[in-house]
């Protein structure tokens, strides 16, 4: 299923020691109705994004360094495994 993913700064850090605490919301990329939002960091993110996506290393690391420098990061209709949807917390029907 693809998805537009979004992060913002978050205010709590989940728990790994010198990454930048985000929020990541996934959205529909079809035009579906709902969000999926949950808590991470820089590195769970790098982790999820190089595990879960067939995204070149360019636009993982560009899209990193978006979400840690501005309020907001998006990348646009990636493919994500429903596996990696539900190791996040998503569940898919």
């Amino acid at each position: 299923m693809r998805f537009n993913l979004v992060t913002q700064p978050a205010v709590q850090t989940p728990g790994n020691a010198g990454a930048f605490p985000l929020s990541l919301t996934l959205r529909s990329s079809c035009g579906l109705p709902g969000e999926y939002t949950f808590p991470t960091d820089s590195s769970s993110l790098l982790r999820l994004l190089k595990s879960g996506t067939d995204l070149p290393d360019a636009v993982v690391w560009r899209f990193l360094g978006e979400a840690c420098a501005k309020a907001k990061a998006r990348l646009l209709g990636v493919e994500l495994s429903d596996e990696t949807l539900r190791g996040i917390g998503f569940f898919v029907d």
